[in-house]
């Protein structure tokens, strides 16, 4: 049968072919392939539109919720502003309204300026620059043709991006190793221009051009070089992401790489050269002279015939496409054969060879998988009362709560977990190792109490709700352990055939009733399978899958914990694998747009949200979220049709997650009042706490249509309008329901201060202009649902 095609989301465009530094590392100019002497100097309009046209017909085709686009070189800056204008307008006019675009461009940097810089901050479009490190490392490789330095200009290109005016541009760093570089004055030279994100590159090389290995430094030297690097990162508490540290940890844990280089993730990229013709991964150019040709162009072949090339679907083969030898290796779903081009051999064999770097991938993997410490968690806090300063709560009460904020209310609400699970505890033949993991592995232990659904279970047991029962102290008491390197053994649960590990995944063993499972510093056994920390995800074992985002939040997206339907929507079933990457792909988008269209909430999102929970898709044509008032830190959603959507849903029920946690500990109203009040956007009457939650809530869906207006200003496109009038709704909701709290007489001095706060974020969005037609389709909007409401007041017994 033949393996089903797998989309492009990932796309270089080759903007121009040559290039204003000599890199004598260069794989376009320096390796085996030379057909970039045959390529058009600069991409053209017609290339670029044609180009845009198939990407948006593939991403129709296959219903992409988001593609990935690199403008690229050569040095793609000697295109000129004009042309790479051009090429971000006809790509977003180009993609369906519910696919977006992460557009980049990377750069040598030699030609960054503020005039380029503003253009990019017009279209969106983030920086990447290649920086080898401090000076000395830097030109051992990267100067111009003449021989002199590139050092200080890349800096200064640096410089630009930090500014507060384009820091938002700034994608990260690239660095390709040299091991005869220093690695530690490498890392620290890149640290301290402070990127949101690092990347290492081996040198491109394969067996028959080896890469250099220095006499006396071994047979691992790229090996002992990122290691080194590792060390100082992990000294330095890890200040930022590194994709090849991050791509190691995941893969050990059975999720997905973040880089093409590790792990079995099938490639999804094409590359778009200036002539318009399609070819394989650049890195390819390393291999032979035409390694990376498939003889297709944009103006004749669709990019589903691309997809069908052999050498596209070797490349995403997985396991079956590597060399036998790879197929036995313990680290294989880690390192999933180097990447493609470092295995090619010119005597018949091809790619089916191990990585020329083989020995070098199985020493990083294997030295930082022995070296992953468990998780750290919120420090535990034990003191009830009052948690937030005055002007913590302030900073709150006007929509928004940063990361400090969030983190003492993760803090406080880590403390009321505790309390609550030591008072289901004694009973539970788990509560022992429970106890003697809080001392001297606390964090290993938190890091599980801090998981949201571990109050929401040690709750239902309190109030004795069925299927709550002392099973899950064990769950915890388990998963803790193995976070911790335990020895130990213990009775699980089997529930609905499968035993369950808080935080970390289930394992299906059939069945009912218990199971033992016995754990220890390299994974466990249950039901007769072993699982280890770099077992993957299979038909038996089913890890809790992260997302890694931009700025280092790592999300999980939860589909197998039992607790976790606590919503008012029921919960989706374990995510098939393309559904799964549908949402992995929404995610990166969606947090992109918080991050510019948000950023106030950002900061609290990083800090306090840490589960997504897939739901069961709502009714036609509905958005379904939800938060659950005992889960802090977690939130349900379908995935809905856009991205921006998901943002909007994101935001809205962390403010939820936020106020839940607020009023754990601090009085804002009479919670003697049972009076029922009239809430703008729903017809049913709503007690103080629903209507506090509605008002506080709505603030982060003003300020998001209050954003989408100011972007759409001087449109009267379909989209613009109807951003109009959401923003005349939500506003006039919002201050409506707020005069409400405040009037209500129920509000504590605390709570009116809370309302005043809340009135003072609403105020200038209330002058934002959105036109006539936008007010009166709000205004009607309003007198319908009060007329609901009143019909419902009047018919509701007395």
């Amino acid at each position: 049968m033949p393996r089903p095609l797998v989309p492009f989301s990932q796309y270089v465009i080759k903007m121009h072919a040559r290039c204003d530094l000599a890199c004598d590392h260069c794989y376009v100019y320096e390796h085996a392939d030379t057909s970039w002497r045959g390529k058009t100097r600069a991409s053209t309009e017609a290339v670029l539109a044609r180009t845009a046209e198939r990407i948006a017909e593939h991403a129709r085709a296959h219903r992409l919720t988001a593609v990935h686009a690199v403008l690229h070189g050569g040095e793609p800056l000697l295109a000129g502003p004009a042309l790479l204008g051009r090429a971000a307008e006809l790509l977003r006019a180009a993609l369906p309204a519910d696919c977006a675009l992460d557009l980049r461009i990377h750069t040598n940097g030699v030609l960054l300026s503020p005039r380029f810089l503003d253009l990019f901050a017009a279209h969106g479009i983030k920086v990447g620059i290649s920086l080898d490190g401090d000076r000395a490392a830097n030109d051992r490789h990267r100067r111009f043709a003449d021989g002199r330095s590139s050092h200080a200009k890349v800096l200064a290109a640096v410089e630009l991006l930090r500014r507060p005016a384009y820091r938002h541009l700034y994608a990260g760093l690239l660095c390709t190793i040299d091991v005869e570089n220093d690695p530690v004055a490498v890392l620290d030279a890149l640290v301290a221009l402070e990127p949101p994100r690092v990347d290492f590159l081996l040198p491109h090389a394969t067996w028959d051009q080896p890469p250099k290995r220095p006499a006396g430094m071994g047979d691992t030297p790229y090996a002992d070089w990122l290691l080194a690097v590792y060390r100082r990162w992990e000294e330095l508490g890890r200040p930022v992401p590194v994709r090849t540290f991050d791509s190691v940890h995941r893969t050990l844990r059975g999720r997905s790489s973040l880089t093409e280089s590790l792990g079995l993730d099938p490639a999804d990229l094409v590359v778009v050269e200036t002539d318009g013709s399609f070819e394989q991964a650049d890195s390819l150019k390393t291999a032979y002279d035409g390694a990376p040709e498939t003889g297709f162009t944009v103006f004749e072949h669709t990019l589903d015939q691309v997809a069908a090339h052999p050498g596209m679907v070797e490349r995403q083969s997985g396991l079956d496409g590597l060399a036998e030898q790879c197929r036995g290796c313990p680290v294989v779903r880690s390192c999933g054969g180097g990447l493609y081009a470092h295995r090619y051999r010119g005597d018949g064999s091809g790619f089916r060879n191990p990585s020329v770097y083989c020995g070098d991938l199985m020493r990083l993997i294997t030295t930082i998988r022995d070296r992953i410490a468990p998780v750290a968690a919120v420090p535990a806090q034990d003191a009830p009362g009052a948690v937030l300063t005055d002007s913590q709560l302030d900073e709150l009460a006007a929509g928004h709560g940063g990361a400090d904020t969030v983190r003492a209310l993760a803090r406080a609400q880590l403390g009321l977990t505790r309390r609550l699970v030591a008072a289901v505890g004694t009973a539970s033949p788990a509560w022992p190792l429970v106890t003697s993991l809080d001392g001297a592995d606390t964090a290993a232990l938190d890091a599980v109490l801090a998981h949201p659904y571990t109050r929401a279970w040690a709750v239902r047991c309190l109030q004795g709700e069925p299927g709550a029962d002392l099973g899950g102290m064990a769950e915890l008491a388990a998963a803790a352990a193995l976070r911790a390197g335990r020895s130990f053994e213990l009775a699980l649960p089997v529930r609905s055939g499968a035993v369950h590990l808080p935080t970390l995944g289930r394992v299906l063993v059939g069945g009912s009733g218990e199971t033992v499972l016995t754990g220890d510093a390299e994974g466990f056994a249950v039901g007769g399978r072993r699982i280890g920390w770099d077992t993957p995800a299979d038909a038996h074992w089913q890890p809790v899958r992260r997302t890694a985002l931009a700025d280092g939040w790592t999300p999980a997206l939860e589909d197998t914990d039992p607790q976790r339907d606590s919503h008012q929507w029921p919960v989706a079933d374990r995510l098939p694998d393309d559904e799964y990457l549908a949402w992995a792909g929404a995610l990166r988008e969606a947090w992109e747009l918080i991050g510019r269209d948000l950023p106030g909430h950002a900061p609290g999102i990083r800090a306090g949200l840490s589960t997504l929970t897939p739901l069961r898709p709502g009714p036609a044509g509905r958005d379904v979220s939800a938060a659950a008032r005992q889960a802090f830190g977690a939130v349900g959603i379908a995935r809905p049709a856009t991205a921006p959507t998901l943002a909007l849903l994101i935001a809205h029920e962390f403010q939820h997650v936020k106020l839940g946690a607020v009023l754990d500990f601090h009085d804002l109203y009479d919670r003697a009042d049972e009076r029922l009040f009239h809430a703008p956007w729903r017809p049913d009457p709503r007690p103080l706490e629903g209507l506090f939650q509605g008002t506080y809530a709505h603030l982060a869906v003003t300020e998001f249509w209050t954003t989408r207006v100011r972007a759409y200003d001087g449109l009267r496109n379909g989209p613009a309008q109807h951003a109009r009038v959401q923003l005349a709704t939500w506003r006039a909701h919002t201050a409506a329901s707020i005069a409400t709290l405040a009037g209500s007489g129920a509000l504590t001095p605390l709570g009116v201060r809370f309302a005043e706060r809340m009135r003072t974020a609403v105020e200038p969005w209330l002058a934002v202009p959105v036109g006539r037609a936008a007010e009166a389709a709000a205004r009607e909007a309003a007198a319908e649902n009060l007329a609901q409401w009143q019909a419902r007041a009047a018919a509701a017994p007395r």
